[in-house]
């Protein structure tokens, strides 16, 4: 579940093993990349933590945001 905090949409994703979290990393990024908004996010091993906020409009959480949260909740 994707949490508000700090003027971020943040939620940790969890896979069985790395290659599965590296996997879900390529579709978020390809997924992000047709948007045009780009995740600030982290990995270590089997998990992925994912932040969004809109740089553009002061670094707080904007309707693009929340559409790609909604977009990357569809890859799992």
């Amino acid at each position: 579940m994707w949490k508000e905090e700090n003027n971020m949409l943040v939620r940790t994703f969890k896979f069985d093993n790395f290659v599965q979290a590296f996997g879900f990393m390529t579709q978020v990024a390809m997924l992000a990349e047709k948007m045009d908004h780009h995740p600030n996010w982290e990995n270590t091993f089997n998990q992925v933590t994912i932040r969004l906020t809109s740089h553009d409009a002061g670094d707080v959480v904007t309707e693009k945001d929340r559409k790609l949260a909604s977009e990357i909740d569809k890859l799992m």
